[in-house]
């Protein structure tokens, strides 16, 4: 038992503690790791810059990644429903049959219950577009517990072959929701339910979920959004960050490295760390905004003010992404 560490189950639920191996004893050397970038929007009162959004694509395709839009990184919750059909219309043209996933995405009010009929609608529309559906957390989702949030979750899979879940932290939305692990446990026997994103920002649920997912369906994605520790990726995690949407290039080398096992993977993730922990700093859904500025820095765009209604950044932010971005331009050498 000297390699057990006690922890406790998030919601509380269990009286006894359960018991995690020490995180060492999980760690995977040289692993694939599958990597989904959460697309950027970059939207300013000027409109959507639509060239740096689809340059952005295209260089996240060109690096052998996914690329996932209106997650909340593309500013889900701020646009219209007409506005997130035009935006997958316009990336299926772009991409031309290259798969990508998408948030499903409900934008229901406080107080709804969940209507499986509206995620049917918007899985459906998504996968008629070419992508892979995530279920966004909802007003609605978030009212299920249990075994409710496990039917919920295979009611849905009839409307699809393959989506995937999502966890997320009310740090990033109001209206988000980190299941308890019995739920994830459930979740674990849908077969269409291929993955999950797990963003609680927090290592030790992550590590439950990853020791339970290896015993119960090793060939289940779990999907890190932990852009406070994007190491996760080392004990058997893949991710879907935000974060990588700041520096694709430089993501896609540090997996590179952990696939080859060159020891520079450490240092590349430590400074990509670096910019994570500043940017995704309270108030978190701030990050989208320090995202745009990190663009500009790059310059992949010149108009750095926020999205209509985001949550925005001071501008001396910028001096200091630009000492992190030079912590990381070293790196670009090595980049393909």
């Amino acid at each position: 038992m000297s390699n057990l560490i006690p922890i406790f189950d998030q919601a509380q639920t269990l009286a006894t503690p359960n018991f995690l191996p020490s995180p060492e004893s999980l760690i995977r050397p040289k692993r694939a790791i599958h990597s989904i970038v959460a697309a950027l929007l970059p939207w300013t009162p000027s409109g959507i810059q639509w060239s740096p959004y689809f340059a952005q694509l295209e260089k996240i395709v060109g690096l052998g990644m996914v690329p996932a839009i209106n997650m909340d990184t593309g500013h889900a919750n701020l646009l219209s429903k007409e506005q997130r059909t035009d935006i997958l219309g316009k990336v299926r043209d772009h991409l031309r049959g290259v798969r990508f996933v998408a948030g499903a995405y409900l934008g229901d009010a406080p107080g709804s219950i969940f209507d499986p009929g509206a995620y049917g609608r918007a899985m459906e529309e998504i996968q008629n577009h070419g992508g892979i559906p995530i279920l966004f957390p909802s007003h609605g989702m978030g009212t299920l517990q249990g075994e409710a949030l496990v039917r919920g979750h295979e009611t849905l899979a009839q409307y699809s072959d393959a989506f995937y879940g999502f966890e997320l932290s009310q740090a990033f939305v109001p209206f988000g929701r980190i299941f308890t692990l019995a739920e994830f446990e459930g979740l674990l026997n849908i077969p269409a339910l291929q993955g999950a994103k797990h963003s609680s920002l927090s290592r030790i649920p992550e590590w439950e979920r990853l020791v339970l997912r290896d015993r119960v369906r090793p060939d289940f994605k779990l999907f890190t959004g932990n852009d406070l520790a994007i190491d996760m990726v080392i004990y058997g995690s893949d991710y879907l960050l935000g974060l990588a949407a700041f520096a694709p290039d430089m993501f896609a080398l540090r997996d590179r490295w952990w696939l080859v096992g060159d020891a520079r993977f450490y240092e590349l993730n430590d400074a990509l760390q670096a910019l994570g922990a500043f940017a995704f700093r309270d108030p978190v859904p701030a990050y989208k905004h320090s995202a745009i500025q990190f663009w500009r820095i790059r310059g992949w765009l010149h108009d750095d003010r926020p999205a209509p209604g985001a949550v925005a950044r001071s501008e001396s932010d910028l001096m200091i992404l630009a000492k992190l971005w030079d912590r990381l331009a070293p790196f670009a050498e090595f980049c393909s």
